[in-house]
């Protein structure tokens, strides 16, 4: 009887085999050409392709994105799908792939106009492909806004001191939300230096601005498309500019708790308190919301609503100068009516979900700018984008349930790390996956959605 070393079986390694790691990215793959996002990229930057170019600047563009969107982290990364031209197609080689960034660079926002079009173009598409899948399948679409630091560790273009003592990039995103039973996708991406404030309105109104062109034409103005954002968002030009003739969106937007504002809530009798709720009606322990009026509103848009919310410190937290009567204090401002203060009180706090979206960019490319210009770097928060759109566009239109909800790194362990065998017969080609994988029948299932679905155009 041999004596077993170790915990684990021992097992020799060698090269050869035609076997396809990353397979379970075929998901991705499947997306892009059901979506009709390599035909809109494509169509975008044909005016950056020369005359007898091999490779397609958008087929480029895209196998930069996906790799992205599988965990690489800069433009070399683009091997891992460069490895696999049976399931990628051809992609181009790392300094092709360095011309082309450095030449959309150059055009600056003409060429971020073009490629967010396109992105803008296959969203309608896919938000109709996904029928009661859609973020606007209940006739409202709710837009987070919300900065995400980015870390530098060397002197890169606009990196400079963050508010949280750091050195970096300050980028302000906007999101769309899915609810509570999907995940998000990003519409906007500002790049900012990173002493960026982060009250600043003119940068909201821009980051705005690029999140509704970015929706399908009837949610570009009008109460159906709802605007959040934490207190950097409740400035008066900002408010002011939500609200503006022939634009009319809802908002809910976190405001400072000023001295008046404080003043006012000490002045709130005990009955006028409503208990504040969790999202399945239950009522929440230990918080109450109400609604202030008076000399607070002055001098901001008619129509505004002014609520507070006081709730227990958690265990250990500490208590602000701006709280009262050992309770943690916030408030927001909205111009939703007709809708009872709890309820308008979940809504705001559900805006949490947009640190979800944010912890998924960060893993998705955004942990790091790879380039020192800021010019390379806007096309690289614009290839983040699309990997972030692929990652949720493919569980929206291929997953159900609970699955519909998983944040990148899950993905890519279960479903896109999956290997395979890639076999040819009758002229077909066929990825084999193992029939121990735990998550096989996830992938096959989800294909069989995908092939489902009409192809574009």
């Amino acid at each position: 009887m041999k004596k077993r070393i170790g915990s684990y079986p021992r097992v020799r390694v060698e090269a050869g085999g035609a076997v396809v790691s990353r397979a379970g990215a075929v998901l991705l793959v499947d997306t892009v050409r059901k979506t009709g996002l390599d035909q809109a990229i494509s169509a975008a930057l044909s005016p950056w392709r020369k005359p007898r170019a091999v490779h397609d600047p958008g087929k480029v563009l895209l196998d930069v994105a996906v790799a992205v969107a599988l965990g690489g982290d800069c433009l070399a990364d683009v091997g891992i799908v460069r490895a696999e031209p049976g399931v990628f197609g051809p992609v181009a080689s790392d300094p092709t792939v360095s011309r082309l960034i450095d030449t959309l660079a150059t055009a600056g926002d003409k060429a971020l106009a073009a490629v967010r079009s396109a992105r803008a173009e296959v969203r309608e598409y896919v938000w109709k492909l996904a029928g009661v899948s859609a973020p606007n399948a209940g006739g409202q679409v709710i837009v987070d806004l919300d900065g995400v630091l980015v870390l530098a560790h060397s002197e890169k273009q606009d990196a400079a001191a963050t508010w949280k003592k750091t050195f970096g990039h300050h980028p302000l995103m906007g999101f769309v939300d899915h609810g509570a039973g999907g995940s998000g996708e990003p519409v906007a991406g500002l790049l900012r230096p990173g002493n960026a404030g982060s009250n600043t309105a003119a940068d909201h109104i821009t980051t705005a601005g690029l999140a509704l062109a970015q929706l399908p034409k009837k949610y570009r103005r009008g109460r159906q498309t709802l605007i959040r954002c934490d207190s950097g968002g409740g400035t008066h030009e900002f408010v002011a500019w939500l609200t503006k003739r022939g634009r009319w969106l809802s908002y809910s937007v976190g405001m400072t708790i000023t001295d008046a504002i404080h003043q006012a809530v000490l002045k709130v009798p005990a009955s006028a308190w409503t208990v504040a709720v969790e999202p399945d009606g239950e009522v929440r322990d230990g918080a109450w919301v109400a609604e202030l009026d008076g000399d607070v509103l002055k001098d901001w848009p008619k129509g505004m609503r002014l609520i507070v919310r006081k709730e227990r410190p958690h265990p250990g937290a500490q208590l602000r100068f701006t709280d009262a009567d050992g309770m943690r204090l916030t408030c927001f401002a909205t111009n939703t009516n007709n809708t009872p203060i709890a309820a308008l009180g979940l809504r705001h706090r559900q805006r949490a979900r947009a640190e979800d979206r944010i912890r998924a960019a960060r893993a998705t490319g955004l942990r790091n700018l790879p380039f020192h210009d800021s010019a390379q770097n806007r096309i690289w928060l614009e290839i983040v984008q699309i990997a972030l759109d692929l990652l949720a566009w493919m569980p929206m239109l291929a997953l159900t349930g609970h699955t519909r909800r998983w944040e990148p790194r899950r993905l890519r362990l279960r479903l896109f790390s999956a290997a395979a065998q890639l076999v040819t017969t009758a002229r077909r080609r066929y990825l084999r996956f193992a029939a121990h994988w735990p998550w096989t029948h996830l992938i096959t299932d989800a294909t069989e959605r995908l092939h489902a679905l009409p192809n574009p155009g």
